[in-house]
């Protein structure tokens, strides 16, 4: 939560705004939502959210971040292979749930609102490469992976057709094709 205007927050209220946000993000969808009625489902008013975030956008991702992090924890076993297929799983079992199928109809506004374009890359996107990015670096520091990797390229090239297949074929993802996808990447990553 990036929000550092006006006096410090009450959790209670905090915890309804984001709670309705939510809820009300996946019963109507990203569009139908609106600060008036996260308001009244939270029964605060709206000068309250917006002295907590700067537009809907703001508290919309952060209501879906809140649910949405106890679903993706960050693995460690001890294998860079093993916790980035993990990491990797859970994130396509999220997205392809009822309430990860969210996150398209986010990117796809964002396509023509870049103050939500903004705030989904700052509180989805960014935290999920910051996680794999932790691994990956786990996986050169064990000798797992090559060091003088670009970690960057590595984590388009693992995350990069998941979002693909979200967000344009809309092939199926299950966990054969994590796997597969990582097989392949990791014959070319992995130090000998």
């Amino acid at each position: 939560m990036t929000a550092k205007r006006g006096r410090p927050r009450n959790m209670e209220t905090q915890n309804a705004i984001l709670t309705a946000s939510y809820e009300l993000l996946l019963e109507h969808g990203f569009g139908a939502v609106t600060i008036e009625k996260i308001a009244e489902r939270a029964q605060v008013s709206k000068a309250t959210i917006y002295k907590w975030w700067p537009n809907k956008g703001a508290v919309i991702m952060d209501g879906y971040m809140s649910a949405a992090t106890a679903r993706l924890p960050v693995p460690d076993t001890g294998s860079v292979l093993e916790d980035i297929r993990i990491h990797a799983s859970n994130l396509v079992r999220f997205l392809t749930s009822r309430e990860g199928k969210v996150i398209t109809q986010i990117i796809g506004e964002g396509q023509s609102d870049e103050g939500l374009a903004e705030e989904y890359r700052t509180r989805y996107i960014q935290p999920r490469r910051r996680e794999a990015r932790g691994i990956l670096e786990k996986g050169v520091e064990r000798g797992e992976l090559k060091s003088g990797t670009d970690i960057g390229l590595y984590i388009d090239l693992i995350y990069g057709p998941v979002f693909y297949r979200m967000l344009v074929t809309g092939e199926s993802m299950e966990d054969a094709f994590v796997d597969m996808m990582l097989r392949s990447l990791f014959e070319g990553i992995q130090s000998k």
